[in-house]
């Protein structure tokens, strides 16, 4: 009988988001590696749209472009696109668990699909 390997959460993710890998991991020990690929990816896009979210709350909204006229920051876009593919991924790998915690955020609401 083989003993399956435990996943061990990439080095670069932050480390509330290694600590939910890990949870996910051990909680959905069926995981095969193709579901670990996913899960490390829904870890990128999480820490990702929390750097766009820090970098918006210290640099603001928008930025002024040549003319002088606001516009779009565009870590708003990065955020936007992050929090997309992090629900998109979470979707693809079916599992009902919550996101990593940042102090932040609201509280997730629960999904009444099922």
């Amino acid at each position: 009988m083989t003993k399956k390997r435990r996943a061990v959460a990439p080095k670069y993710l932050r480390l509330e988001t290694r600590r939910w890998f890990r949870n996910v991991a051990d909680d959905w020990l069926g995981l095969e590696a193709h579901h670990i690929r996913l899960l490390v990816l829904a870890c990128q896009a999480w820490d990702r749209g929390e750097l766009a979210r820090e970098t918006l709350a210290t640099e603001g909204l928008t930025v002024k472009n040549r003319f002088g006229e606001p516009k779009a920051h565009p870590a708003a876009g990065i955020a936007r696109d992050a929090t997309i593919a992090f629900a998109r991924l979470l979707r693809e790998l079916d599992l009902d668990v919550d996101p990593p915690v940042a102090e932040s955020r609201p509280p997730a609401l629960r999904s009444i699909a099922r």
